[in-house]
């Protein structure tokens, strides 16, 4: 089988969906107007009717995000697509003429400018959706926006799905590496397959096994607990009924998501707003701020206003995070990365005081700007660390499938500062896992709001 490693290329680092809502919006703006001009032959729209075409846009929006009709669409067929908008506009149109009959409106709004409104709206988002994926299907028959993946399982498995791979070229999957097996594999053999996936570069990997071995399964995702790729299982179904089962339909077969991250690609966008937004504006406030401390710096000690330090990114990507330095200049012993303690007599008066205050951190805001870390999420570890705890914590890497944060969910909860016991730092990764699994928009929000008074002056923060 022919192996090829992709780069990711502008459509998969910017997925057509996160502008989707925006079609949308527009769609229903753009009906309306046209709905209007041909129902009273004026351009002039009445503001009850432009109130009208922000209330269905609003509707629209409201229940594709409801439906999750704005995630990943890789791995859903068109006529679904269709047929779910097709239930949403539906819905739109019923909630919409409700309102106008309870409210008492009905002689206000034109019924015929309702009807053409949500059906060119309706035309208008489909088609959209419908040439979107023909662009996209086309752009991966000719060998671009694919997604590696890496096959593990029995020869006969692999030609199978392999087989429904080429069967699918509108999917944009492409081999990245396969391990063939022929029996549970050894610790030799999970270490290779552990090797070969990172060296591979593949952004997923499918366990292509028959359910008999069902039981190999979870001593290969422990060989992959240091992998941020994706991992699904491919196994055959079609002797067992399943019921109320998460599973996903790639190339032609049923996967279980074992190990996905819960962050799609709406959500990352809306992330992103909030990062850039909220970071500009608080990079922006704490500027003076961020002086004062240069200067003080500059007359307490000698040594760089700026404390660098490569830290883990998303999907294990190395980064430089920037923080105001709060210990005099030392070297560390070859090989170790030792952990700021209470009293710890490398920490200046000053820098003392930063690190209670986190007023340390205030740089980290050009790295949420960078698009390197976020204002919310796991708190990013220095590289020993990372090396250090992964191999005592299973899901320690698990916290890298998002960006790193300048506050998050386990500092809320008390769990920063130094972690001197395997059991605290168990609890962190407990916590930055929950808060990925949850993710929304008000849980960041809440985060934010509770940084102040949990977050910033704490215990253990020395």
């Amino acid at each position: 089988m022919k192996t090829t490693r992709q780069k990711k290329i502008v459509t998969e680092r910017f997925p057509a969906q996160i502008f989707v809502p925006l079609v949308d919006a527009g769609a229903v703006l753009l009906s309306g107007f046209l709905a209007y001009c041909i129902r009273f032959g004026s351009t002039d729209v009445h503001d009850r009717f432009l109130l009208g075409m922000l209330i269905i846009t609003i509707f629209v929006i409201m229940a594709n995000f409801l439906d999750s009709a704005y995630v990943r669409w890789r791995t859903t067929r068109l006529s679904n697509i269709l047929f779910r908008l097709l239930c949403v506009w539906l819905i739109v149109a019923l909630l919409a003429t409700s309102i106008i009959y309870l409210a008492e409106a009905s002689v206000k709004y034109s019924r015929l400018w309702l009807g053409m409104t949500l059906l060119f709206s309706f035309a208008i988002s489909a088609g959209f959706r419908v040439l979107v994926m023909l662009l996209l299907k086309r752009a991966r028959a000719q060998g671009k926006n694919l997604r590696g993946v890496f096959l593990v399982g029995p020869q006969e498995h692999l030609l199978n799905v392999a087989r429904g791979m080429r069967q699918s070229p509108g999917e944009g999957f492409a081999i990245s590496g396969v391990q063939r097996l022929v029996m549970a594999p050894d610790e030799a053999c999970l270490a290779s397959l552990a090797r070969r996936v990172e060296e591979s570069g593949a952004r997923e990997v499918w366990l292509c096994l028959p359910l008999e071995m069902g039981g190999t399964v979870r001593d290969i995702m422990f060989a992959l607990r240091h992998q941020t790729a994706e991992v699904r299982f491919l196994p055959e179904f079609q002797d067992l009924k399943l019921l109320n089962h998460r599973i996903s339909e790639v190339a032609g077969r049923f996967s279980i998501d074992l190990s996905v991250t819960p962050m799609t690609e709406t959500a990352r966008f809306l992330k992103r707003v909030e990062d850039v937004v909220l970071g500009s504006l608080f990079l922006l406030v704490s500027l003076p701020v961020g002086a004062v401390i240069a200067l003080i710096l500059i007359c307490e000690s000698s040594g760089p206003v700026l404390f660098k330090q490569h830290r883990t990114g998303v999907n294990g990507r190395r980064f430089k995070v920037y923080k105001f330095r709060s210990m005099e200049v030392h070297d560390e012993p070859s090989g170790q990365m030792t952990q700021a303690q209470r009293g710890d007599p490398r920490v200046t008066p000053f820098g003392a005081f930063l690190r209670r205050t986190s007023l340390d951190e205030l740089p980290q805001f050009y790295n949420v700007l960078q698009g390197r870390m976020s204002i919310v999420g796991p708190r990013p570890h220095a590289l020993k660390h990372n090396e250090h705890y992964k191999e005592l914590v299973e899901s320690y890497m698990k916290r890298h499938k998002v960006k790193p944060g300048i506050t998050g969910w386990a500092q809320v909860n008390g769990f920063r500062g130094e972690t001197d016991t395997i059991d605290k730092m168990e609890k962190r990764v407990e916590y930055d896992l929950w808060y990925i699994d949850n993710w929304s928009l008000w849980l960041d929000l809440r985060i934010i709001g509770l940084t102040p008074l949990r977050g910033f002056i704490h215990k253990n923060a020395y």
